[in-house]
């Protein structure tokens, strides 16, 4: 039997009850989010829905998945309905901090691309997060780019681009930090 699941917080302060949050999880993965309110927007809807003398309701999706397939699934159904920061539904946060950005003028963005494309961008963090707190000596960028396979070779020669803008982001984030000897070292907190 495959572990993961998908759930959807929902508002039962609208009828129908409308998701404001969508999850993949294990376990009690699906209701910890109502015993143990954070300060993200999902726990301020979460504390709303409380402070109104109602409880949360906490719908299982799907279930018996793989953690790529729950990956996947979560990745669509956070596109399909939309956060919040681009006038969707969802209080997910997959949309990273100052990430507001000028677009090119005329450049058409389908809806839901946004969400797909920082769920990805969330997925490379952690695995270069995780690559790095296996070396605690630290990781180089070559590293990272190579292990991963995040090199290309567009227009000649190895870029590795991507994984310095991941290891820039993973920085900016105080997730790792830059040691000596050009290596780049995991913040564990």
């Amino acid at each position: 039997m495959n572990p993961y699941y998908i759930y959807a917080l929902k508002d039962p302060r609208t009828s129908p009850a409308r998701p404001f949050y969508i999850g993949k999880g294990t376990g009690n993965r699906a209701w910890e989010h109502t015993i143990r309110i954070d300060r993200t927007k999902k726990g301020q809807r979460i504390a709303e829905i409380q402070d109104a003398g109602y409880a949360v309701l906490t719908t299982v999706l799907a279930d018996d998945l793989t953690e790529v397939q729950a990956l996947k699934l979560e990745a669509e159904l956070i596109a399909a309905f939309g956060t919040e920061a681009t006038g969707g539904l969802l209080t997910n946060s997959v949309i990273p901090t100052g990430a507001a950005t000028k677009t090119r003028r005329g450049v058409a963005v389908p809806a839901g691309v946004v969400e797909k494309a920082q769920v990805g961008l969330d997925l490379l963090k952690g695995a270069v997060l995780e690559l790095a707190q296996a070396n605690p000596e630290g990781i180089t960028n070559s590293d990272a780019s190579k292990v991963l396979g995040l090199q290309s070779d567009y227009a000649g020669g190895s870029k590795d681009y991507l994984s310095w803008s991941i290891l820039g982001l993973l920085m900016r984030e105080g997730r790792m930090v830059r040691a000596e000897q050009k290596k780049h070292v995991a913040v564990v907190k």
